[in-house]
Parts: C-alpha cells; sequence; structure tokens
C-alpha cells in the first residue's frame, strides 16, 4: 500500500512539474498539424516551391515555408501557457525571434546573399549576448572556469551563429532538420526543468511540439520542407536554450549536469562537426566555404544510392546514441569525453562514407554463397 501511495505521489510531482510543458507542447502540435495544409494549398497557388539545384537532394519542386507553420504552432502555445514579463531577456529574445522569421521568410522568397543573412544573426547574436544569456563559464573544460567580459561575447555570439547555420546547413534531407532538432529540443527542455528553469523549458517544449508535428508532413516523401523560416529559427533557438542551460546549471546550488559545456556541445555536435568538417574540406580544396557542393554528413550516405529515409534514421539514431553517450560519460573528465565524441564522429565519418562499399561487399558474399 505505502508503495502504491509512493507511486502516485510521484506521478504527481511529475505532472505538476511537466504539465505546462505538455499543454505548450500538445498546442504547438495541434496548430502546426491544423496550419500546414492549408500552407501547402497556398504555396502551389502561388507557386512558391523549393526549386532543385546543385546542392540540392529533391528532384521536382516541393512546397516549401513549413517554418511558418512551427513558428506559429510554437507562438500560440507560449501566448497561452507561458508567464512573459518585461524582462530584457524575454524582449530581446522573442524580437530576435520576430526578426530572424522575418529574414528566413525573405530567403525563401528571394533567396538572400549569405553576406546579408550573416550580418543579420551576427546583430541578433549580439543582442542576445548584451541581453544577459552569455556563456560565463567553461566549467574547468581545458583548464577554463570563468571567462573575462569580452570572451564571454565573443564565444557567446560565434556559438549561436555558428549553431544557426550548422541547422540551416544540415536541413539537406527529408526529415533530417526536423529529426535531430527534436531530439535536441526534448532533451533541452527536460534539463531546464531538472534544473529548475521551467519557464525557459516552455520554449523547448513548445517549438518541439511544432517540430513533431511538422515531420508527419516531412518525413520522406516530402510533401512540404521547412526552408529557412523554420531552419534558422530553430537552430537560433536551440543555441539560445543550449547556453540558458550551461548558465542555469553552473548557477544552480546541485548541478543537474556535471560539466554541462561538454553535455551541451553533444546536443549540437553532429550539425556543427558537420558544418566545420564541410568548411574546412572546401578551404583545403581552394574553394569558398559557402560554394554549394554535396559533402554534408547525409550526402556521405545519399550519394551512394541510399535513400532519404533510411539516411535520416541512421543520421538519428546516431544523434540519439551521442545524448546518450554524453550523458553516461558526465562523470568522466570533460577533455575525455570531449575526445571521445570527437573520435566518434570522425569514425562515423569514415564508416558512412565507405557504407555502400561494406554493403556491396556483404551482398556480394551472400549471393556467393
Amino acid at each position: 500500500m505505502k508503495n502504491h501511495l509512493l507511486q502516485l505521489l510521484q506521478l504527481d510531482l511529475f505532472f505538476r512539474e511537466y504539465k505546462f510543458a505538455l499543454l505548450c507542447f500538445f498546442t504547438a502540435f495541434v496548430v502546426t498539424l491544423i496550419t500546414i495544409p492549408p500552407i501547402i494549398s497556398l504555396i502551389r497557388r502561388y507557386s512558391l516551391y523549393d526549386m532543385p539545384n546543385a546542392r540540392k537532394e529533391h528532384a521536382a519542386p516541393i512546397p516549401t515555408m513549413g517554418g511558418v507553420a512551427i513558428i506559429a504552432g510554437m507562438l500560440i502555445a507560449l501566448l497561452l501557457w507561458f508567464p512573459f514579463s518585461n524582462s530584457v531577456v524575454q524582449i530581446s529574445f522573442f524580437f530576435c525571434i520576430t526578426v530572424l522569421f522575418g529574414l528566413g521568410l525573405m530567403d525563401d522568397l528571394k533567396d538572400l546573399s549569405a553576406k546579408y543573412k550573416f550580418i543579420v544573426q551576427f546583430g541578433l547574436a549580439t543582442i542576445i549576448a548584451l541581453s544577459g544569456i552569455r556563456i560565463t563559464s567553461f566549467d574547468g573544460l581545458l583548464g577554463l572556469q570563468e571567462l573575462p567580459v569580452m570572451a564571454q561575447y565573443s564565444f557567446t555570439i560565434l556559438a549561436i551563429v555558428g549553431i544557426t547555420n550548422a541547422f540551416n546547413l544540415i536541413d539537406g534531407i527529408d526529415g533530417l532538420a526536423g529529426g535531430i532538432g527534436f531530439m535536441s529540443l526534448t532533451t533541452i527542455g527536460i534539463f531546464l526543468t531538472s534544473a529548475g528553469d521551467m519557464n525557459t523549458a516552455l520554449i523547448a517544449f513548445s517549438l518541439g511540439g511544432g517540430i513533431l508535428a511538422f515531420m508527419y508532413f516531412n518525413i520522406n516523401p516530402a510533401k512540404i520542407f521547412m526552408g529557412d523560416t523554420g531552419s534558422l529559427v530553430l537552430g537560433f533557438i536551440i543555441a539560445v536554450l543550449c547556453i540558458r542551460l550551461m548558465d542555469v546549471n553552473i548557477a544552480a546550488a546541485k548541478p543537474v549536469i556535471p560539466h554541462a559545456p561538454v553535455f551541451v556541445l553533444s546536443i549540437v555536435l553532429i550539425p556543427v562537426f558537420d558544418t566545420i568538417r564541410v568548411f574546412a574540406l572546401r578551404i583545403w580544396n581552394g574553394k569558398s566555404p559557402f560554394s554549394p557542393d554535396k559533402t554534408h554528413i547525409h550526402h556521405l550516405l545519399t550519394n551512394q544510392d541510399f535513400s532519404h529515409g533510411f539516411t535520416t534514421k541512421v543520421i538519428c539514431f546516431l544523434h540519439g546514441f551521442i545524448l546518450i553517450e554524453a550523458y553516461w560519460l558526465v562523470n568522466l573528465r570533460q577533455e575525455f569525453v570531449l575526445l571521445i565524441l570527437i573520435t566518434f564522429m570522425l569514425l562515423i565519418t569514415v564508416i558512412l562514407k565507405n557504407a555502400g562499399l561494406l554493403f556491396r561487399k556483404r551482398i556480394s558474399r551472400n549471393s556467393t554463397v
């Protein structure tokens, strides 16, 4: 009887802790789910398609700007359940989301230059840093604790712009950016709640609900893409929430994540590592880091005739494994965990690049037997 009552008490505490998180999640899910079909019809009427080109995987025009429905779902959920205030942090954050949403919308409609988008992103990242959301400490990583003020601003701006564009660049095949984004947002939301920052966690759960609904229409074969309208906002919010998680965890009397910087890095590791790898390869080959090609992590499989669906499942599985691995290893020295994660990504890159050869060898052996 006592055990039964204890289980009920734990369930009640869990529900109370995640009550508004679940309300935000399901509200955003429903709003996005019912908003996407009209958006697809509107896009088809005005021919606002994502057209195939040298750097894209789809062969036929596909409706884009699914991000409009995702952001609409998130904002309506927050309007209903989020405790808004006049704090500088909140005003700055939602101002930046509005501007970035407009930037993504313009890019989907008119294909803006990368230079212009970078200038706006650097400006928005600076606003976030000035508002108080900054990487203040490396928590002992590489022997670094609290950072000098200028280093805080520099690392924060670089991290926000880098992660924003990393998610934008990995949005190359059906379901990939959405799958990684949903897993990352859910993880951030859970740990923010555990750290006591339930209000900020609502943003993660709201966007996560919208992303999950969008994926119903985006899983291969995709009926709509999120476009830059969605991927830029997705990357930006994940970047800001990751920094917030680090700050809240370090400031907590009892941190929920030992060595938060490395764990937070694992949340964005695949997009960030892939972007750095691709840019480095392009520069090594004497090309612009922004020149179009098909060398991203998803291309390593699709170039070998693996389907979009299979490729997305493999990379999302790897992302989940990295999150679990990083959490399992949190009690190790941070530098060891960082080395393990980087080694794992290098190994995975080699395996994925040669997956077709490995599969062909296996098939040929089975056929000879």
